[in-house]
């Protein structure tokens, strides 16, 4: 499980990591909180720090229950994919947003992954 755990930790050092760019972005473009348009590469920033939190949010529970109730280390595994997949995801719709597909189409393969294992596995748990 701590496998898992640093996992889970890692992909929140790179939301964090999303963070300290939306706050640069916001100096080198200009655009005062608590405005959330204006410069067209300040949103493409911006909009990769709100997507990765929209999709931590499926990916933590999911990632905790797979892990509890499947596999710990298929879990771990498909962690560093949704992590690879958000990285390539922000320098994909960073440089040019309607490139932004692979990253943003693995990202949701790997919560779509995780949900139904993890409900999978749960089931089997409460059923067996």
């Amino acid at each position: 499980m701590e496998l898992v755990l640093v996992v889970m930790l890692v992909a929140l050092i790179e939301y964090m990591v999303f963070a300290g760019l939306v706050g640069r972005a916001r100096a080198q473009y200009g655009v005062h909180a608590p405005a959330t348009t204006g410069h067209p590469q300040f949103e493409r920033v911006y909009r990769v720090h709100q997507n990765t939190l929209e999709a931590l949010i499926v990916f933590i529970p999911a990632l905790l229950a797979f892990a509890c109730y499947l596999s710990f280390a298929w879990a771990a595994g498909l962690g560093v994919a949704f992590i690879i997949a958000r990285g390539i995801y922000a320098v994909s719709y960073i440089r040019a947003p309607e490139k932004r597909g692979p990253g943003a189409g693995l990202t949701g393969v790997v919560n779509i992954v995780l949900v139904l294992g993890g409900l999978w596995g749960l089931g089997k748990h409460l059923l067996g």
